[in-house]
């Protein structure tokens, strides 16, 4: 997928984040800080992972400035609404930011944290790939913890089974 236009990839963009997001109504506000294993991410700090490098090392990237991503821990968002607000206030802002971009600027190199040239239209797909796995280590999660999680397009594997 080649972004020719920062407001249709917004949109685009938009709906990833919103499948997301439903995901997060179906965790348990006891369980935000839960994790697999010690040293892991907690459900918590993938959330805020998502909102905190998405707004501060994408978005800063594509402004041409350094990565100002710090981490993801309890301290930038404690418990369960805080950490849903701070996704959704620094997607706000990203998008606030992001909006102003034009066709020229989407075809102009920046630098990612590692060092490397990136056209800018193909670090935000790379966000959206980030987004998308985060989601997916989510849904596992939930898995382990035996719940029961919203099918994102619709129908279970099975209900597609079920239809023919």
């Amino acid at each position: 997928m080649e972004i020719k236009d920062i407001h249709s990839f917004l949109r685009y963009y938009t709906r990833i984040k919103d499948r997301t997001r439903r995901l997060f109504e179906h965790i348990p506000t006891e369980k935000i800080e839960w994790t697999t294993s010690k040293g892991k991410f907690t459900i918590g700090d993938i959330i805020r992972h998502l909102a905190l490098t998405e707004r501060f090392m994408y978005v800063e990237n594509v402004r041409l400035k350094p990565s100002l991503y710090t981490g993801c821990g309890e301290s930038y968002a404690n418990g369960y609404q805080k950490t849903i607000n701070l996704y959704n206030e620094l997607h706000l802002e990203s998008v606030a930011i992001l909006s102003q971009l034009k066709s020229e600027d989407l075809l102009e190199k920046c630098e990612t944290p590692g060092g490397h040239k990136i056209t800018i239209w193909k670090l935000l797909r790379a966000m959206v790939e980030h987004e998308i796995h985060h989601r997916g280590v989510l849904y596992t999660y939930l898995a382990l913890l035996e719940i029961k999680t919203p099918p994102i397009f619709g129908l279970t594997s099975e209900e597609v089974i079920q239809k023919r």
